[in-house]
């Protein structure tokens, strides 16, 4: 008999190892992954997926929009309880990120079911699709058409950044599936995953449970200004569009800072045109990517930097366009579901505190529809998003085993 909350934690590393390799890059010198949603690398690492996913012996479903779900044979008509995350990544990851959670959900249900013990109700696996945001906005694109939040039609109609469909990608894929979208409404949702910052690596806290998902204002900014020579045109005549965005950028990391805290504030995309080095600039197109826990924290975040740009246009002279491309209020998670957390962290002799995260994750759209909570377990220097992303075997398998317990609990459960 296994210890309870027990795993086979080398077989969870050896798949992380495996899919980890799909997609592998080399960025600064460091192997990492770069397996962006819809690629050839993302179909790929869903062909692997999915057979593990028959190997341990589970139905597979794929909807409209590419989602995957694994369920325990002949149960299909039952609730089940279901952990999930995605195998999406950022260009140049790291092997853990959302794929821990899926490995890791499947060698908990393999283990519940090799036990065989008695359980009210049936067990589940969700991949969802585009949960990066890096190729397709909004990010947690899959959660969200599972959870009401849009239509398949409209998910499949979105354009990304490369000028790529979404639909006509998952027809290239294969990965166009009949299970009907948001047919299955877990019982609860659980979602295992790295912490991708320093807090439990720090404290030297073994996990996490998370009470919150932080908002998230994802904005696109476009400046108008007047291209012109470098060498002749004064400098007070200029309507610089790079000198306008440096400013605006400048603002929202200077933003954060001061309101502290939650507060996050990131330019993760720039362009300049035309991009002469003798050229002012006459066009400068940037995100701006805001988070906040606190709901009307994260609406002052972006009525500030809203009235600054205005001011930047009237200043520089210039013309600011602001689009939304996607935005998500802070997520409180279930009471119960937290409670069956810190059971099993309990039942298993082990430590937690509470956690607020940081970055969005597809349990905040699962959230909507059933109760829903998070498990975390330490990122080494807090590093994510960056090949340099590593954590412990021996965390890894704590996390799972943590997984396993809560699930056996929850699937006790009315």
């Amino acid at each position: 008999m296994s210890l309870p909350g027990a795993v086979d934690g080398e077989r969870l590393g050896r798949r992380l190892e495996e899919l980890g390799a799909v997609g592998r890059v080399v960025r600064g010198g460091v192997e990492g992954v770069c397996r962006l949603a819809l690629s050839e690398e993302d179909r790929r690492g869903r062909d692997l997926v999915i057979s593990w996913m028959r190997e341990d012996g589970l139905e597979v479903r794929v909807d409209a929009v590419g989602n995957i779900f694994a369920l325990e044979p002949g149960r299909e008509g039952e609730i089940p309880v279901m952990a999930g995350s995605h195998i999406d990544s950022v260009d140049g990851a790291g092997k853990y990120d959302g794929c821990y959670g899926v490995l890791a959900a499947l060698e908990a249900l393999r283990a519940i079911r090799h036990e065989g013990g008695a359980r009210r109700r049936p067990l589940a696996v969700g991949v969802f699709t585009n949960e990066e945001g890096v190729r397709y906005t909004p990010d947690m694109l899959g959660s969200l058409v599972h959870a009401g939040g849009m239509t398949p039609e409209e998910a499949r109609n979105l354009r990304g950044f490369d000028g790529t469909v979404v639909g006509e990608e998952l027809d290239r894929m294969g990965y166009s599936g009949d299970f009907p979208c948001g047919s299955l409404i877990p019982a609860a949702y659980v979602e295992l995953h790295v912490e991708q910052g320093p807090v439990l690596f720090r404290e030297g806290t073994p996990l996490g449970v998370v009470e919150v998902v932080t908002g998230i204002s994802w904005q696109e900014f476009e400046i108008s200004g007047t291209a012109n020579h470098a060498g002749t045109t004064p400098m007070e005549g200029r309507r610089d569009a790079a000198v306008a965005a440096a400013r605006v950028i400048l603002f929202v990391r200077d933003l954060a800072r001061e309101m502290g805290g939650a507060a996050r504030a990131t330019v993760g995309m720039l362009r300049l045109e035309p991009g002469g080095v003798n050229v002012v600039p006459d066009r400068a197109l940037f995100t701006v990517d805001l988070r906040h826990s606190d709901a009307r924290a994260l609406e002052e975040i972006e009525e500030k930097v809203a009235a600054f740009g205005e001011d930047v246009a009237r200043q520089e002279r210039v013309a600011v366009e602001r689009r939304s491309l996607a935005r998500f209020d802070p997520v409180p998670f279930d009471p119960g579901v937290m409670e069956a957390i810190r059971r099993a962290v309990a039942d298993l002799g082990m430590a937690s505190r509470p956690m607020i995260s940081g970055a969005g994750h597809d349990a905040q759209m699962m959230a909507r529809i059933c109760p829903a909570a998070m498990i975390f377990v330490p990122s080494r220097d807090g590093i994510s998003h960056n090949p340099r992303e590593y954590t412990p075997p021996e965390d890894l398998e704590r996390g799972a085993r943590v997984l396993r317990r809560t699930l056996e609990i929850l699937a006790e459960r009315d």
